[in-house]
């Protein structure tokens, strides 16, 4: 390649090679990609030309066309231009611009004009400002209405503030952003193409959005000019993110790009749901120069809001009288529980948890009584059912869980809408869970009538840890039952291992038998999505590779069965690409098993819930990943144990009775 030349301001020449002397037969046409502009190169006559690779009508790639009748024909709709000049038939307009050619003695050179600085665009003014509020995590697929976003991800990419990982279904992504923010309380972003990328996210949006994370969606979107009369893959983005989005808005050509991006983030975190920036794709070169970032300096309240003094009073007054008080926290407490595990030593009550909170409080704790409702331990049951008062924080009273409206019940939430939502409660205190439990631990530390559970407690897990390894026994040579898989996985999985679960029997079985001591759980909660796992999975992953101390560095496992491994196991190239430390544990069985279960339940035939299945072990070394199979009791230990030793994505496959659950 020659020196550079100057060229026009803020451009230069470069000269190019383009083709080997012989490469280019007489008569054909090639794409050649010179630095990043792409040029349909022509032989025609015995002379070179290099042409615009793109058709000034639609676009077409010039290089996929074929010389017919002395014109160069555009491969989409049949418009001719001669071969060498780029000019039309006569009386045609609309000419194909060219690039200099020169013949040297090792080939045919072309010489392009090249932007000499990058100058800066919309997409970077708001790819900087999501930067700068903390985002450092975008999973998505790159696609021809989000290039100019996409770029401008990539150079935050180039310059260490974002990782970027490129997904095989858009719903992967937003289910492994919903992730992302349940583990961090930070949003990730996911992004897509107009119209079916777009449209693919909504699983794992809705999913966000019910269980409170705050995720940030980036849709690309179909030129403003064409918008309204339907043009290729245009939907109407605002219309189908709906309710899932509790903040969505275009990126216009007039916008105050910057304080778009301010919102988008500053709304997913305190509102903890689905912020939608909508870009149109013309908008996102236009250029912005002198356009500055922004970001969360003096945008940001302080989040620990204060309890009403009579609803605080009130509260006080039942939790000192209280002699069997039981605690239950919910998913909305997860960020809470050093000050609310002080207030339960204080009084010396059960520490119950809904399923989506499995592991806030761990099941080796002294006040540790597991988890309450379908997924749950006949330990939670008894305590709640034994208590004269329930203390719930950060739960919203879901039926699958099953807090009990016939005890007296105090009710913390910063939700006013989700205090008392399905019945009335005697205390419900409007506030932030941490700043509400300080001065209740305060309040009550001069003494209470509350007795010791703690003995109790112990008691209890002595029954249940006796009954499961009893179930631990049960074998009808149909595979493994769910006892024995949990209590291995319990024995070899790091103890502050992430775990996130699918849906279907597996979850349930995990629910009932793994014990948690420093894990911490992942689950499509409300939604109850199938498929969650493994993208799940992604998201926590990438969170363990950022500075966050609570996350960093931390193992990475999921547990589904094989019909939702089946929904994304195309991820597992995914995980394998980014050289993704994850453990996927899957239960086998050739069936929807909890469809299965349901419909006997029902007095319904079991019907269409059969599966057909591969070997996922050998799929998974198929990928690139370490698979195992397991089909007995004896080889189990060694396999979760050589899987989760294993650096990289690594698959235990585990052959599993659908009715030892």
């Amino acid at each position: 390649m020659a020196e550079p030349q100057s060229g026009t301001a803020g451009t230069r020449r470069v000269w190019h090679k383009a083709l080997d002397l012989d490469e280019l037969p007489e008569g054909r046409v090639k794409t050649v990609v010179l630095g990043l502009e792409s040029v349909c190169m022509t032989h025609f006559e015995g002379e070179y030309a290099a042409l615009s690779n793109h058709c000034p009508h639609q676009g077409g790639p010039l290089g996929e066309g074929s010389i017919e009748g002395g014109f160069l024909r555009c491969p989409w709709h049949g418009w001719d231009y001669h071969p060498l000049t780029g000019s039309p038939p006569e009386d045609y307009g609309d000419c194909v611009p060219t690039h200099p050619v020169e013949l040297r003695d090792d080939g045919v050179y072309v010489e392009i004009e090249e932007e000499a600085l990058h100058l800066r665009t919309v997409t970077d003014v708001i790819a900087e400002t999501l930067t700068a509020w903390g985002v450092r995590a975008c999973f998505g697929m790159v696609g021809h209405s989000n290039l100019g976003l996409a770029d401008a991800l990539r150079r935050q990419e180039e310059a260490g503030k974002l990782r970027y990982f490129g997904i095989r279904h858009e719903g992967a992504a937003s289910f492994a952003c919903s992730a992302y923010g349940k583990l961090t309380g930070r949003p990730a972003a996911c992004l897509s193409i107009a119209g079916p990328g777009a449209t693919n996210l909504l699983t794992g949006l809705w999913d966000a959005n019910v269980d409170r994370a705050p995720v940030l969606a980036l849709t690309g979107q179909v030129d403003t000019q064409v918008l309204g009369p339907g043009a290729f893959q245009e939907i109407d983005l605002q219309a189908a993110f709906g309710k899932v989005a509790q903040w969505s808005q275009p990126v216009l050509h007039s916008s105050r790009y910057a304080e778009l991006a301010n919102l988008a983030c500053k709304s997913a975190i305190l509102n903890r749901g689905v912020s939608h920036l909508i870009f149109p794709d013309e908008v996102q070169t236009l250029p912005a120069p002198d356009a500055k970032p922004g970001g969360p300096e003096g945008r940001l309240p302080s989040r620990s809001i204060a309890p009403p003094a009579e609803a605080l009073d009130a509260a006080v007054e039942r939790l000192s009288s209280s002699k069997r008080p039981a605690i239950i926290v919910g998913h909305g407490a997860r960020f809470d529980m050093p000050a609310i595990l002080e207030l339960a030593q204080l009084l010396r009550c059960p520490v119950i948890t809904t399923f989506k909170s499995k592991g806030l409080v761990a099941d080796d704790h002294p006040l540790g009584c597991g988890v309450l409702g379908r997924s749950g331990t006949p330990i939670a049951s008894w305590f709640m059912n034994e208590s004269d008062l329930l203390l719930v924080l950060g739960a919203s009273f879901s039926n699958h869980t099953g807090i009990t409206p016939k005890k007296p019940i105090i009710q913390v939430d910063f939700d006013p809408m989700t205090l008392a939502k399905f019945h009335a409660v005697e205390v419900p205190v409007w506030g932030e869970i941490a700043a509400t439990v300080a001065p209740l631990r305060e309040r009550l530390a001069s003494g209470t009538a509350a007795m010791d559970q703690r003995p109790e407690i112990a008691e209890r897990w002595a029954l249940w840890r006796a009954e499961k390894a009893s179930r631990e026994a049960d074998e009808r040579g149909n595979g493994l039952n769910s006892a024995t898989i949990f209590a291995a996985l319990g024995r070899l999985a790091p103890e502050d291992a992430i775990i996130a679960v699918d849906v279907g029997n597996n979850t349930y079985s995990f629910g009932r038998y793994f014990e948690c001591r420093r894990h911490t759980v992942l689950m499509s909660g409300y939604l109850g999505s199938i498929g969650f796992a493994l993208p799940a999975a992604m998201g926590a992953w990438a969170a363990t590779q950022e500075d966050d101390p609570h996350v960093r560095g931390r193992r990475v496992l999921s547990v589904s069965g094989d019909g939702g491994f089946g929904q994304y196991m195309g991820e597992l190239l995914t995980a394998v690409k980014y050289d993704m430390d994850i453990t996927h544990v899957l239960l086998s069985n050739d069936q929807l098993g909890k469809i299965s279960k349901e419909q006997r339940a029902g007095n319904w035939p079991v019907w269409q819930t059969s599966l057909h299945n591969p070997s996922f072990a050998e799929y998974a070394k198929l990928c690139g990943a370490l698979g195992i199979g397991v089909r007995t009791r004896s080889e189990l230990d060694d396999a979760l144990e050589r899987a989760i030793a294993h650096r990289g994505p690594s698959l235990v496959e585990i052959l599993t009775d659908p009715e030892l659950i």
